[in-house]
């Protein structure tokens, strides 16, 4: 655990899970399996209803499909459990309009455009932001990290410990270190 045990007495109150998957399809498409499910530890009172112990608040779910250029060739989302069962799923296939965007190409930005307040579900929204790195990550599994490609690596000066200019990247990446300071 990252942390030390907590000098004031506690209880958890709540459990928020984000799990993405990664799959290589057959037909060279990579599809992400995105889950967000909150969880309460005690029996939580809803205006429509109470959730008893156990039951989620929240489990939505969003699958995109992506190119090898990190395009979005196709998006399905679904709303299992929602505070508002009647309301909160009518808004899933509004997603589909994520289709044709990039991934890493300010995707970001234009989602929270285009979904945000009371355009889209918030916890969906949410969900896919994290969905850039997890495509990065999934693809990075077929890519050779030292491999004589005369391009630059995809994470070089993506993150502070991989900028160029860094003592890491002079240590693993010296054909690429540039020297100078860190920025």
């Amino acid at each position: 655990m990252p942390f030390p045990a907590s000098k004031i007495p506690r209880r958890r109150a709540h459990t928020r899970r984000i799990e993405i998957q990664g799959f290589l399809r057959d037909d060279d498409l990579l599809d992400l399996d995105a889950r967000l499910t909150d969880l309460k530890d005690v029996d939580y009172p809803l205006s429509s209803g109470v959730r008893k112990l156990g039951d989620p608040v929240h489990d939505l779910f969003v699958r995109v499909t992506l190119d090898r250029a990190f395009t979005i060739v196709d998006v399905e989302a679904c709303a299992d459990w929602v505070p508002y069962p009647d309301a909160c799923g009518r808004i899933t296939p509004a997603y589909r309009q994520l289709i044709g965007l990039n991934l890493v190409r300010g995707f970001r930005r234009t989602v929270s455009e285009m979904f945000g307040g009371v355009r889209g579900c918030s916890h969906l929204t949410e969900l896919l932001m994290s969905l850039p790195t997890a495509a990065i990550q999934t693809f990075a599994t077929f890519v050779t990290e030292h491999g004589t490609s005369p391009e630059k690596p995809f994470q070089l000066d993506q993150c502070h410990a991989l900028e160029t200019t860094t003592p890491t990247v002079r240590r693993y990446y010296p054909r690429w270190y540039r020297g100078g300071e860190p920025g």
